[in-house]
């Protein structure tokens, strides 16, 4: 399930990339790709999943990565690495009933920043998760998922 998983990152990814990118609805470039890949519906559901709830907190999201990489402004951010981000930290803060190890999601996103990033998107999408990580255990011992290891 973890290469599938894996490919379901991926298909979001490239979801959310091309709607920043081209004004497609993302909700239908999703399906498309799902539809050509033909995922087993429970890889499906948990892209669906991913996806939509990324577009629902996208804000609060996109104001985490500020908080962490506050000398880049998110327009300026390569759209790869943000939405890299954005899939993370949602899995990380705001998916419920399935815990996900802070390690094992990082090195995800950093997996995908070397298949999709530029040279630099690497260590740029492992900074600021890992800013995000400490800034939380600090903030709140013991409370919400990011500070879990």
């Amino acid at each position: 399930m973890a290469k599938t998983r894996h490919r379901v990152r991926i298909v979001v990814l490239q979801s959310l990339f091309e709607a920043d990118v081209v004004p497609h609805d993302p909700v239908g470039v999703l399906e498309r790709h799902l539809q050509v890949r033909q995922f087993p519906e429970m890889a499906a559901d948990f892209a669906r999943q991913l996806l939509q709830g990324v577009l629902r907190h996208r804000q609060q999201i996109d104001a985490l990565i500020v908080e962490a990489a506050p000398n880049w402004p998110l327009e300026q951010m390569a759209h790869v690495d943000v939405n890299i981000l954005r899939i993370a930290i949602y899995e990380l803060l705001f998916v419920e009933g399935s815990y996900i190890p802070l390690k094992a999601a990082i090195n995800e996103a950093v997996e995908l920043a070397k298949q999709f990033g530029s040279g630099s998107s690497r260590r740029f999408v492992n900074g600021v998760l890992g800013t995000l990580a400490k800034r939380r255990a600090v903030a709140k011992p013991k409370v919400g998922r990011m500070d879990k290891s």
